[in-house]
């Protein structure tokens, strides 16, 4: 079988540059207990050699935090290799983190090393290492406890000096018990583990994000001096952030691109911010139907509930209509719940079209 040895290979080594540690972690820097926990725990971990396991959704600051371990290391330096293990093709990982003789394959036309020599003397972070296939993490195994790396190809071991550091977003324990994880690789990785939280389990680390990241991205578009507006940031501090830190991030550049003054307003915000879903991701269990009354109709499958089709204007103009029935046709209470002003609300009405009675 061919092998391609092409570009998976770019973007892959990278150093500290010099930096200090704060200017490669300051992003998921808060004032949350959690927050500062982490940091904490990092300050102690970095100077060791021991291996960390990082657990967090996407988005939050996994590869930030194993930067910001290697800088504080004696290792920092050294390379830092960062390698997304689920962005290469199971047919070429091994070959990308262990090297090849030439001729090993089809293509090999010159010996090149691996990812783990190319972390020498410095730190390999591992990101997605759930999606490591069992062969080679057979061979991840035996590199962490001998130091040897073996090139494809190769009859003789070449000894390496790196600190593992390996990240995901999955349960590593979980895939180790169904056997689709090695458990020993598993209890090589956890030596010491730090998880990181989800931004909707730190709402007040959202401003001081949130101020960062407006001067980041006004200074990238000579904008600076901008500011939010109470409304702006009232917006910002009220969403769940699926994506987490990414997605605030995200979310503030769009509205610096898109601001016509210094001031970033709600409209300035993607609409995914200003209209959050009507249902958040994390909703609790229903409470129990009492005896005689009738159950809630289940849930659709995708695809096969007509509220699939609609617009946002009919998402809105649906959710005004059930509030103001709820509060029997009182515009105030209504208009209270909805957090817009009776005015908005009367124009609301008339723009789709909605009666309301009583009060």
């Amino acid at each position: 079988m061919a092998i391609s040895t092409g570009p998976v290979r770019q973007s892959r080594r990278a150093s500290s540059g010099g930096l200090p540690p704060d200017a490669l972690y300051r992003n998921i820097v808060g004032a949350s207990p959690r927050i500062q926990r982490i940091f904490r725990l990092v300050a102690r971990v970095a100077p060791t050699d021991s291996t960390v396991l990082l657990l967090g959704e996407s988005g939050t600051g996994k590869e930030l935090v194993a930067r910001s371990l290697h800088v504080q290391s004696k290792r920092a330096q050294g390379p830092f290799v960062p390698v997304n293990v689920g962005a290469i093709p199971e047919t070429l990982i091994e070959s990308e983190l262990f090297g090849y003789r030439r001729g090993a394959f089809t293509g090999a036309t010159q010996d090149r090393p691996g990812l783990l020599e190319n972390a020498d003397g410095g730190t390999l972070f591992l990101d997605e290492i759930a999606e490591m296939p069992l062969a080679a993490q057979v061979k991840l195994l035996r590199t962490l406890e001998t130091n040897e790396v073996r090139r494809l190809g190769d009859n003789s071991t070449r000894l390496v000096n790196l600190r593992v550091i390996a990240a995901t977003h999955r349960d590593l324990r979980a895939l180790a018990d169904a056997g689709k994880f090695r458990e020993d690789l598993y209890y090589r990785l956890n030596v010491v583990q730090i998880e990181l939280p989800p931004l909707r389990e730190r709402p007040e680390d959202i401003g001081l994000l949130a101020s960062y990241f407006l001067e980041s991205a006004a200074g990238r578009q000579g904008r600076k001096g901008m500011h939010f507006s109470p409304e702006a940031m009232a917006t910002l501090v009220k969403y769940d952030y699926p994506g987490n830190v990414r997605e605030l991030e995200n979310a503030i550049e769009h509205a610096v691109t898109l601001a016509e003054g210094d001031e970033i307003r709600p409209a300035d915000l993607p609409a995914a911010v200003r209209y959050p879903r009507m249902l958040p991701r994390h909703v609790e269990e229903p409470p129990r139907a009492a005896a005689g009354s009738a159950a809630p109709a289940a849930a659709l499958p995708p695809g096969q509930d007509p509220r699939d089709a609609w617009s946002l204007a009919d998402v809105e103009k649906e959710h005004v209509r059930r509030v103001l029935a709820l509060h029997r046709g009182n515009a105030t209470t209504a208009a209270r719940q909805l957090g817009i002003s009776r005015t908005t609300l009367w124009r609301k009405l008339r723009e789709y079209g909605l009666r309301r009675t009583g009060g």
